[in-house]
């Protein structure tokens, strides 16, 4: 597959290595022979592919993010295919300063104030703000025969009621803005003491903000006060953040059911580690 993907790009590579950490497309970081470093970046589905196309088009000199360097639309056998450039760094860590944490925040603040763009049809990225709550209804849902399947009766029968009883308790939605909705350290680049920029928009929408803070919170924020603090700093500066204790609650239960209905269809021996997460995490959300 990759190589026809390279022949359909024109381009000849010295190295070859496939990027860990890439949930659901297939990513392969090449060395070219005068030494560029590109990525070629494979979809999971057509779907995936348009909305990725669509994003690169719509945050392209508003939010930092790879140059898109060519597309290939596909065929029967593959969705699709980006090149794309490098950006300089390395993945966020907790051990980032609050220096990058405030960039961090500035990068998820300057995503947020993307709107839906005025006269252009969009294919793959819907916007769901309008009716917010029947699209967190639905989300929820698409997952819940996945989940009913590989957890025990009484831990699904209580995250149903779970999540009927606290659906109503949300605030009126922040938005119409443009989400991420996998904002994550794996896909946030730094470079020393800057923020390169992020990447994979599989899964982005027109929404409300409140959804796209439970991963960086679960992964970063949480980890320390410090870098929090300065995180709220920066998306600050740029736009004014939500109450994040009063969404978080719902959002971090609902993420971690919806993750292991993900990992369900995806296969469970394949993602056993971030299956047995969120199964602790639910079951932390349902004390």
């Amino acid at each position: 597959m990759l190589t026809r993907i390279l022949d359909q790009f024109g381009i000849q590579v010295e190295t070859v290595n496939e990027v860990a950490d890439s949930h659901g497309s297939t990513v392969y970081k090449c060395t070219l022979r005068h030494g560029e470093t590109i990525f070629v970046k494979i979809p999971y589905s057509k779907l995936k592919c348009q909305r990725e196309l669509e994003a690169y088009e719509i945050l392209k000199g508003r939010v930092a993010i790879p140059n898109l360097l060519d597309y290939w639309a596909g065929d029967e056998e593959c969705p699709g295919a980006f090149l794309l450039s490098q950006l300089k760094g390395q993945p966020l860590t907790a051990q980032a300063s609050p220096t990058v944490a405030f960039q961090v925040g500035v990068l998820h603040a300057s995503m947020h104030v993307v709107q839906p763009p005025d006269g252009q049809p969009l294919v793959g990225i819907q916007n769901e703000f309008p009716n917010w709550s029947s699209f967190v209804e639905r989300h929820f849902y698409s997952f819940a025969e996945d989940v009913k399947e590989v957890v025990e009766p009484s831990l699904f029968k209580q995250a149903i009621a779970h999540f009927e009883k606290i659906k109503y308790q949300l605030p009126s939605p922040d938005g119409p803005s443009f989400i991420h909705m996998d904002f994550r350290p794996a896909n946030i680049i730094v470079d020393g003491q800057n923020v390169s920029g992020t990447i994979d928009f599989e899964s982005v929408r027109f929404g409300s903000t409140e959804m796209d803070f439970t991963k960086i919170n679960r992964d970063f924020l949480s980890l320390d006060a410090t870098l929090n603090q300065a995180y709220q700093d920066g998306y600050n500066s740029i736009r004014p953040l939500i109450d994040l204790e009063v969404v978080l609650p719902f959002y971090r239960f609902t993420d971690a059911f919806n993750s292991i209905g993900w990992c369900k269809r995806r296969g469970i021996d394949q993602h056993a580690l971030f299956y047995e997460e969120n199964v602790a995490i639910l079951r932390d959300a349902l004390k």
